[in-house]
């Protein structure tokens, strides 16, 4: 199925002309959409920016061509893109909540957020979905009527929910969030309904479903480069596999870096292709005339085909411990979550070691809201600098690679 060329949008879009506004009401400024605004703001914030130095599975130190979290969301971006597209879905919401993701998440992965979450059990927890809505709605400072970035309802709605639901009808957390909701969500949700019981805009999903594309197959491409396996181990995978095949069929004594590119590419296309058939054929079967029927299915619209859910999951299933638990990976990410605990103690017991614009009512925040301070400073830590932090206060820093 071709999935390239542009199309009206499809009735069960969102429509930007028809977008529900901003927390702070602003005149909006055509030719750029209220969406196209939101992606603009989010590339020039600072949390953006340091997402070039932030660890997608490799730290910095260990090659200059594995992906960074920066990297990463552009590669999402790029498949969000195609898929919204081809759909006729809005491609700029498609994009701003591509590029919002992972504006969350802290230094050293996922590591890194198990850390946090350690430190801040007693807290609340730390969640980098809810980081990110924090980062778009109070951290950012750059404008003089607000903080935060002020995004619409339709992209701040979908950094919050782009996975799915968060509660029930009764507003109860449902899934991961049978504990409760993330600090983050429920002091922005006492702002502004973003109807935690339903699932977000066909666009959120879209970039929710373009993250596990392109990181399945970016760490693959990562995965070969650091010598964690080799093509012949993807062989027996299906897709993967069946691709290398037709590779190797094709072009006989291809050299390899040539043919992972090859593979890729095709694995890429067809989890496209597959994400766009099945879209199609789901708003079909349902019916949806609307963003509103697709807010109110019970099952997201945007999904692979049963076939290829399977095939994506064994895909995973074969990363996992060869590449996410890989005994590399396990040390270097062991040190990396010392890191941090070593910060967040430091800082909590001398709090004014952070930056003077970290300093505002420091004095009159009590346990809680100091703990929030600490860990917004240092989930905004691109990997260097916390190393550099790190280095300063203590006598013994991880040298991570």
């Amino acid at each position: 199925m071709a999935v390239s060329g542009a199309r009206p949008l499809v009735s069960w879009a969102c429509d930007a002309e028809q977008a529900r506004g901003r927390l702070v009401p602003e005149r909006e400024m055509p030719p750029r959409s209220p969406f196209r605004r939101d992606c603009d703001r989010i590339i020039h914030s600072t949390a953006f920016r340091r997402l070039k130095h932030k660890t997608q599975v490799f730290v910095f130190n260990e090659g200059d061509h594995y992906r960074t979290r920066l990297t990463h969301t552009l590669e999402v971006v790029q498949v969000a893109r195609s898929i919204a597209r081809a759909l006729g879905l809005d491609e700029d919401l498609a994009e701003a909540l591509a590029l919002a993701h992972d504006l969350g998440h802290p230094p050293f992965a996922h590591a890194g957020e198990r850390a946090l979450d350690a430190c801040m059990a007693g807290q609340g927890g730390f969640d980098h979905n809810a980081q990110s809505l924090r980062v778009v709605t109070r951290i950012e400072r750059r404008y003089a009527q607000f903080d935060g970035l002020n995004l619409t309802w339709e992209t701040v709605e979908g950094i919050a929910k782009h996975n799915g639901p968060l509660t029930d009808r009764e507003g109860r957390g449902i899934g991961r969030y049978l504990g409760g909701l993330p600090h983050a969500i429920e002091v922005y949700s006492a702002q502004q309904d973003l109807e935690l019981w339903s699932h977000a805009s066909a666009e959120a999903q879209v970039a929710a479903i373009s993250d596990d594309i392109a990181y399945d197959v970016h760490d693959l491409d990562d995965g070969l480069r650091a010598h964690m396996f080799t093509l012949d181990d993807l062989a027996g995978l299906p897709l993967v596999g069946e691709a290398l095949g037709e590779v190797r069929g094709l072009y006989p004594g291809l050299g390899v870096a040539r043919t992972v590119n090859e593979v890729l590419r095709r694995v890429i296309t067809r989890l496209i292709e597959d994400v766009v058939a099945e879209g199609t054929r789901r708003a079909e079967a349902a019916g949806v005339a609307s963003a509103a029927d697709v807010r109110a299915l019970d099952h997201p619209v945007i999904a692979f085909s049963d076939a290829m859910g399977q095939k994506e999951k064994a895909l995973k299933a074969f990363l996992f411990p060869r590449m996410y638990r890989h005994e590399r990976v396990n040390r270097v990410m062991a040190e990396a979550k010392g890191v941090l605990r070593d910060l967040f103690g430091h800082f909590i017991a001398h709090p004014k070691d952070m930056p003077p614009s970290w300093h505002d009512d420091l004095d009159q925040l009590d346990a809680q809201r100091l703990a929030r301070r600490v860990t917004d400073y240092i989930a905004g830590m691109t990997d260097r600098y916390a190393l550099d932090q790190h280095a300063r206060f203590f006598d013994l820093t991880p040298d991570l690679r």
